[in-house]
């Protein structure tokens, strides 16, 4: 269903299955291709649309050009019993991703604490599914990510690129009638992904979330990838601006600090600057740590959260019929929403997809 030639609704089930064809066509194995569908649907059901399904082209791209691989697993660099450096060897971020956090699970729910530091995986997408694949088997968890060679985002006082948006994650698990919390947020004052969405013809950003090199501040997603043209392929190395942090030095010195745990911590890499120049390959890594509540607060650890988060809720809205949520719940209800009336999408992103399919010899849905 079309809006205005604007917007195109498409049923989630079937959207998933399109995604899922493509990877499989693309020359991914069937389970790998299916976890590929499903994690991208799953940050489109959140809402968090740009780390969803408008990535398949270029995911489809990277793979083509040798730039993520197919089929690979973790290796572990060095193990103990509270932690395990692990290397994604540059595979899918959906498959390595739940690799790592899995392993983390294990440890923490033997130790009660673990910490598992990440290097050389493909983009891991929504930070926030490992988030809740955590916080669904009990445990805490904190999140710091980096990419290596990604260099979007320019430090506090600066516009030269420095940073990638480097996201931070912490779930808290829930129970019962109390759901978890998840903070999931990028340390720019936008994702990236938001910034393509926007090229689209999406929803704008905000005022002042790119910097041009001359130090004005714009909402011009062509800063960042240089003259747009409908439904071509969007690259930041085309585009001489920057993102910008969030919170003036605040999200920068954050950005900073998930370089120092994801990138260097980890023994991958930081978003710069590149020994002997530009990278073949752009690769995440994520540092995370895993914490059973009960080896801490003990069995009314989820009773005492739940108590402080409807506190917090209590608090009288700044305007009339407003409501105060807490972290995690705009994606629930995102998510109710998008299950039961579809994934909405921009035509441009839309039909880039079914590019990306027609020229694999993908069936598209009506």
């Amino acid at each position: 269903m079309q809006d205005a030639d604007a917007t195109v609704t498409v049923e989630a089930a079937r959207l998933g299955k399109l995604v899922t064809d493509i990877f499989a066509a693309s020359g991914c194995a069937a389970d790998e291709a299916g976890r590929i569908g499903h994690y991208l649907l799953s940050a489109n059901l959140a809402g968090h649309d740009s780390h969803g399904v408008i990535r398949t082209p270029r995911y489809v791209q990277w793979l083509q050009d040798g730039k993520v691989l197919a089929g690979q697993t973790l290796s572990v660099v060095s193990e103990g019993p509270v932690f395990a450096t692990v290397d994604g060897n540059y595979g899918f971020g959906q498959t390595i991703g739940p690799q790592a956090v899995d392993l983390g699970i294990a440890k923490a729910r033997a130790a009660g604490v673990a910490v598992i530091a990440l290097r050389h995986s493909g983009h891991l997408g929504r930070i926030g599914d490992w988030g809740e694949r955590a916080a669904e088997a009990g445990l805490a968890s904190i999140h710091f990510v980096n990419v290596e060679g990604g260099e979007l985002v320019a430090p506090f006082g600066g516009v030269d690129r420095r940073f990638s948006t480097n996201p931070v994650c912490i779930g808290i698990p829930g129970t019962g009638d109390a759901p978890m919390l998840l903070l999931d947020m990028a340390t720019s004052l936008v994702a990236e992904g938001k910034v393509l969405v926007a090229s689209n013809g999406g929803k704008k950003i905000p005022p002042g979330s790119l910097v041009r090199p001359d130090g004005q501040f714009t909402d011009d997603p062509a800063a960042l990838y240089g003259p747009l043209k409908p439904s071509a392929p969007r690259d930041p190395a085309m585009g001489e601006g920057a993102l910008v942090a969030f919170g003036l030095h605040k999200g920068s010195g954050l950005a900073f600090m998930c370089e120092m745990l994801a990138g260097v911590l980890s023994g991958g890499g930081t978003s710069g600057p590149v020994p002997g120049g530009r990278r073949s390959r752009i690769s995440n890594g994520m540092l995370s740590v895993y914490l059973d509540p009960a080896k801490f607060a003990g069995a009314d650890f989820h009773a005492r959260a739940r108590a402080y988060a409807d506190y917090v809720k209590a608090s009288r809205p700044v305007t009339a019929g407003g409501e105060v949520l807490v972290p995690g719940e705009p994606e629930a209800r995102t998510r109710a929403e998008r299950l039961a009336r579809g994934v909405p999408l921009q035509k441009q992103t839309w039909d880039a997809i079914r590019a990306t399919a027609a020229g694999l010899g993908v069936a598209v849905p009506d």
